[in-house]
């Protein structure tokens, strides 16, 4: 199936983390989150896909421009090429930082329930509350594109750890 544009950002903004994890990524080594995606089936009433998978960071990684240029630039025009040579000779203190995921849909659990949403949600948040893992997390999503809510999911991970990485780093004197 072809997803459009409207297809995707109505997975964006119908992404929402009921429960987020309570960690975020580590700034020295992977970190792998699990998740449980509820989304309600589109031509059916009362009827929910719980998926249940798992997510790996890769550890951060701070990149020179040299090091974004024989990455990121492969196949561009030597007009981008050249912006990257302009980046390594603004100087040293120049970093980006990289961040890298996983998804392993060997790991990915999936069932149907018929039951309304908010009486999943609830149930799957009481049950959160009793076993809570500091990686595991809750969403609420879109059944057709439940892909893109992990990625938006993941993305907000990125935001969330990035301050934290960031300061960690410097702490240690590495930025």
């Amino acid at each position: 199936m072809v997803f459009s544009d409207s297809d995707f950002q109505y997975a964006i903004e119908n992404t929402r983390v009921i429960i987020p994890p309570e960690r975020v990524i580590a700034t020295f080594g992977p970190t792998t989150f699990h998740f449980i995606l509820v989304s309600e089936l589109m031509d059916r009433v009362n009827c929910i896909r719980i998926r249940k998978g798992r997510v790996e960071a890769d550890r951060p990684q701070i990149l020179s421009p040299h090091h974004l240029r024989q990455i990121l630039l492969e196949g561009f025009s030597e007009e981008a090429k050249g912006f990257s040579s302009w980046l390594m000779q603004q100087g040293a203190n120049l970093k980006f930082l990289r961040y890298g995921f996983h998804f392993r849909k060997t790991d990915l659990l999936e069932e149907i329930v018929h039951e309304p949403i908010g009486e999943v949600i609830k149930q799957l948040a009481t049950r959160f509350q009793e076993n809570r893992d500091p990686l595991y997390s809750l969403i609420e999503g879109v059944d057709d594109t439940w892909e893109v809510c992990v990625l938006k999911f993941t993305m907000d991970l990125i935001r969330q750890s990035a301050p934290d990485n960031v300061g960690e780093w410097r702490r240690r004197g590495l930025l």
